[in-house]
């Protein structure tokens, strides 16, 4: 990450808006937001499939759900944050991960530029290409503020995405399970 040409473009960015970059606080800003978007985007280069390192193989062909996993992203169309929660359920076929590499799958994948849609998709196709499960569902909750602050300024909307694979998609009472465990 080119972390001066980011401070160059925040200082003009400062500058546009009116800014006193002379201001003491104001003056450190394009350093700060360069070190801000180094941490917050520090999954634009990894490989998600790395996090979910392969534990344990044994017959095992229940649902497995880690739920109300914690995300924060930057959308990329107005590089502002979305916010939310995503739920992540697998029924392995031998292969069982760590359920913490679930949630650092997740928090790889979320911090790039993004768009929810795609976010879900890419979780559900990590773990399907890594864990070969006979099927992955992932539902994503999250409040945009690019809808919260501006546009439409609907602060507390939430958009849910989901994405089935394998047994979620063509078994209903197998999604439904799933479903009504993350509601539970």
């Amino acid at each position: 990450m080119d972390k001066e040409k980011i401070e160059k473009g925040i200082r003009m960015v400062l500058e546009a808006v009116g800014a006193n970059l002379k201001v003491k606080d104001i003056a450190a800003t394009p350093k700060r937001v360069a070190q801000m978007y180094e941490e917050i985007l520090s999954g634009q280069f990894k490989d998600a499939s790395k996090e979910l390192e392969i534990i344990l193989e044994q017959e095992h062909d229940e649902i497995i759900l880690v739920k109300d996993i914690p995300l924060y992203s930057l959308c990329e169309h107005h590089l502002l944050p979305f916010f939310g929660k995503a739920h992540v359920a697998y029924i392995p076929d031998k292969r069982i991960t760590g359920l913490s590499k679930i949630a650092r799958a997740v928090d790889t994948l979320s911090k790039r530029l993004q768009v929810q849609e795609r976010l879900t998709t890419e979780i559900a196709d990590v773990i399907m290409k890594k864990l070969k499960p006979k099927g992955v569902m992932v539902v994503i909750e999250a409040e945009h503020l690019c809808m919260s602050m501006r546009g439409a300024k609907k602060a507390g909307t939430v958009t849910n995405t989901s994405v089935v694979r394998g047994v979620f998609r063509s078994n209903s009472k197998t999604r439904q399970e799933a479903l009504s465990l993350i509601a539970f």
